[in-house]
């Protein structure tokens, strides 16, 4: 009776494990089949954008009427954000294809730059129109190479789930058509790249985004741990690690980290000139002992100490007992944007307890700031007049389109709203509108 018994409950155990098998499976296949399908629906949208775009360049090279022009060169950064969506949804992560996301990202950046210029006052120069004539060369070419793929791939019925697996299985040999398309696509588009290499694509991602105030020596790991003892201020360095960074840092850092049962910290330094970018210290907060006002001090004190001279305190704000404080660095009375640094003070003791300078010293630079060629009260005129303005600056800041641009700043009021207005001292164009969180400012807080 029992063998009968274990045998039913056997029988009863292997029903249910296929059944079992057989629903995870036809799940599997379920999302298998939905990958395909969106892999599938990326790519031909690719293929077709890169055509639209194609011959909407070509279009916008045989217009001769500026009002039209401009729609135009909307309607091409449209297709190439499209196309750059749809590069982003394919399974590309093993295989590199920035080389073609960065030619879409160029031809968004230069028609949205040009499309947002009046073009009447301001009209195409010769430069430009060649830039464009190579643009639509080389999306044309693009454009076949991807047709070819396409014609390949419906033909052979290929499916996007075997590339994915053969770019995770790199060290096997595979012949994967898509594959080979893809990488002739990267290819082509490196040698334009390699046969410009002074992009007339002004802007874009030739652009030096390097650190351009980092001067001194290189440290060593040793120096890095001593000037970290006095920045975590702490006496050893027994609870110290250090790390160096690797290929892919902008530039070359220490990551420093200290740990002890009261507190933590963590901390990037750049190796030329040991200069702390950014800094961030967890511990116990006690009452407060000192006011917001002082943690500024501290925190300017703290800036001078590293060099970071003519700083200007534009916003502070109190959380859990922790002043948080914006600096932007300011010559002759004109305030930098781009040369922004935050600072955090536990208002406890004093202490800093972090810092945020990448931007400075990833933007600071000498520069020859020029005088404006329209007067304060003129500015004044384009500010909405419901706008009551209670302080003024003049102020460098990145527009739209990535420029640094002189400006006047306005700080004012909307009914129980405060804006920051930015009007362009050199034409009286309203650059930027920002809303501010009841009366404080922040600049873009990196903690």
């Amino acid at each position: 009776m029992i063998r009968w018994i274990l045998i039913g409950v056997l029988s009863l155990g292997l029903v249910g494990t296929g059944v079992w098998g057989y629903m995870e499976h036809q799940e599997k296949n379920a999302i298998l089949i939905q990958a395909e399908n969106t892999y599938q629906r990326s790519f031909h949208e690719l293929t077709y954008h890169m055509d639209l775009l194609n011959d909407q360049i070509g279009t916008a090279l045989a217009m001769n009427s500026t009002e039209r022009l401009s729609p135009q060169f909307v309607e091409i950064w449209r297709l190439t954000s499209e196309a750059l969506s749809n590069v982003g949804q394919l399974p590309l992560g093993l295989l590199p294809f920035n080389k073609t996301e960065e030619f879409l990202s160029d031809i968004g950046d230069f028609t949205y730059r040009t499309a947002v210029r009046n073009l009447e006052n301001s009209p195409l120069t010769e430069e430009e129109t060649e830039t464009l004539q190579e643009l639509y060369i080389q999306s044309g070419d693009i454009k076949n190479e991807l047709r070819e793929v396409q014609h390949i791939a419906l033909e052979n019925n290929l499916r996007w789930m075997d590339v994915q697996v053969a770019l995770a299985n790199q060290d096997e040999q595979m012949d994967n058509t898509i594959i080979d398309g893809l990488k002739t696509v990267e290819k082509s588009v490196e040698e334009y790249t390699e046969g410009n290499t002074q992009s007339s694509i002004i802007g874009t991602s030739s652009k030096d985004h390097s650190y351009k105030y980092l001067t001194g020596k290189e440290i060593s790991e040793q120096e890095a741990i001593d000037k970290s003892k006095k920045i975590f201020n702490v006496e050893n360095d027994e609870n110290i690690t250090i790390a160096e960074s690797g290929d892919g840092s902008d530039i070359p850092l220490y990551s420093i980290s200290y740990n002890n049962d009261e507190k933590r910290g963590y901390m990037d330094m750049s190796k030329q000139g040991g200069y702390p970018l950014s800094l961030l210290v967890t511990r116990d907060i006690g009452e407060n002992k000192i006011s917001l006002n002082e943690g500024a001090e501290n925190a300017l004190d703290y800036l001078e100490s590293f060099d970071l001279d003519n700083m200007s305190l534009i916003g502070s704000s109190e959380y859990n007992r922790v002043g948080v404080y914006s600096f932007l660095y300011t010559e002759n009375d004109v305030r930098v944007y781009s040369d922004a640094v935050e600072v955090k003070v536990a208002l406890d003791n004093g202490e800093i307890l972090g810092l945020a300078a990448n931007n400075y010293y990833m933007n600071h630079t000498d520069r020859d700031i020029p005088s404006p060629e329209i007067s304060e009260e003129e500015a004044k005129k384009v500010v909405n007049p419901n706008v009551e303005i209670q302080e003024e600056f003049l102020a460098i800041i990145d527009n739209d389109l990535g420029e640094e641009v002189l400006t006047y700043e306005f700080l004012g009021t909307l009914d129980n709203d405060t804006y920051r207005i930015f009007i362009n001292a050199m034409n009286g164009m309203e650059e930027k509108v920002e809303k501010l969180d009841g009366t404080e400012i922040n600049y873009a807080s990196n903690f």
